[in-house]
């Protein structure tokens, strides 16, 4: 384990893997490039490295030059170049092979293609060092690949955190923190909303309410809340893409917290499927489906009783009640059977004192965490 600044990282790919994967490299520009004599370009201040033995490896005749793009700050991509440093020799008509320490969302590499274009070189090609797919928005071919990795962030052998760590041997990531994720259901009148506020204290969990979250946009006239609003005058449904935002702002509010329960979201397949998408971005994922299991008559008398003081008309009419009942049981079904298939569907007896239900939701939660 070591520390860069403010933060922790832990050992990932080992000085080893590295060279056998930039052997790999060379043994491939060796046989692609043999009798031509390319320019290397790398891309400072991260390729250094990598640039340095893939040049080594090289047997032929080459020249190397190189370029400077930032657009980093801290641990995410700002999304656009801050510095660039431009080319100091004459390329065209020129073999360009592009040195990179690694490519994520492509941003750098765009720029560069963009200063290639212009110089009307003759060709060129990628080499990286790392390759994340799942961050890589670009349709820019990159075409020699050391080491692909997931979208986790990196230090060692020429990349950095603030200025840190480019000249470690090895490959550290950042130290990740296990994120409890929870989507709480339970039928009308099971009592999840009395749990979900006691959960998210007892595990220090952030509570998101889809409900909550399209009031507050709304009242709020936020962007989205708008957006929202336009649907919903209109008596559509607001599209997946437009509730995933919402919550995706939700979630970047709450950075580094312990974990977050879902309630209200996902409903379909398709939300779940978007709402994993999302959570894989940030390198987390769904812990559990919890459904509070509570008979249909418990149900009714719970909420015809509740109806005595609520004040809610849904909450005094038995045909109401039981057809919420059921439009929630054709929703789960959908979705029981999608965290099943993962294993991370449970059923939670939901009858019995507030303590009671309490433990059972717990111990649930506490399994796990381990």
């Amino acid at each position: 384990m070591i520390k860069l600044n403010d933060l922790e990282f832990e050992p990932y790919i080992s000085e080893k893997e590295i060279i056998a994967a930039i052997d790999k490299i060379g043994e491939d520009l060796n046989r692609d490039y043999a009798g031509k004599k390319p320019v290397f370009l790398g891309v400072l201040n991260g390729s250094f490295m990598f640039a340095s033995e893939v040049i080594k490896k090289f047997q032929g005749d080459c020249e190397i030059s190189f370029v400077k793009l930032e657009s980093y700050k801290g641990t995410e991509s700002t999304g656009d170049v801050k510095t660039l440093l431009g080319l100091n020799q004459d390329l065209k008509g020129r073999t360009v092979i592009l040195l990179e320490d690694i490519v994520d969302t492509g941003t750098t590499l765009e720029m560069v293609d963009k200063i290639l274009a212009e110089t009307q070189v003759a060709e060129y090609k990628v080499a990286t060092l790392f390759f994340k797919p799942k961050a890589y928005k670009k349709s820019i071919p990159v075409n020699y690949i050391g080491i692909t990795i997931p979208n986790k962030f990196i230090v060692g052998y020429g990349l950095d955190y603030n200025g840190l760590g480019r000249n470690l041997t090895a490959v550290y990531k950042r130290k990740e923190k296990k994120m409890t994720n929870l989507v709480l259901f339970g039928p009308p009148g099971a009592g999840k909303g009395t749990q979900a506020s006691i959960l998210k204290e007892k595990y220090n969990l952030v509570h998101i309410s889809t409900g909550d979250i399209f009031r507050f946009n709304i009242k709020n006239q936020t962007e989205l809340g708008l957006h929202a609003k336009s649907f919903m005058d209109q008596g559509q449904l607001v599209p997946d893409e437009v509730t995933i935002k919402m919550l995706k702002a939700e979630v970047e509010k709450n950075e580094g917290v312990n974990g977050f329960i879902f309630d209200g979201f996902p409903r379909t397949e398709a939300q779940a499927e978007a709402l994993a998408s999302y959570l894989e971005t940030i390198e987390t994922e769904i812990s559990a489906m919890i459904a509070l299991e509570v008979d249909d008559e418990i149900l009714v008398e719970r909420l015809l009783e509740r109806g005595k003081t609520s004040g809610r008309a849904d909450d005094a009419d038995v045909e109401v009640i039981r057809n919420r009942i059921k439009v929630y049981y054709n929703e789960t079904a959908i979705l029981k059977n999608f965290y099943q298939k993962q294993g991370k569907y449970y059923g939670v007896d939901g009858v019995g004192s507030i303590n009671e239900i309490t433990e059972r939701l717990s111990s649930v939660i506490d399994n796990l965490m381990k």
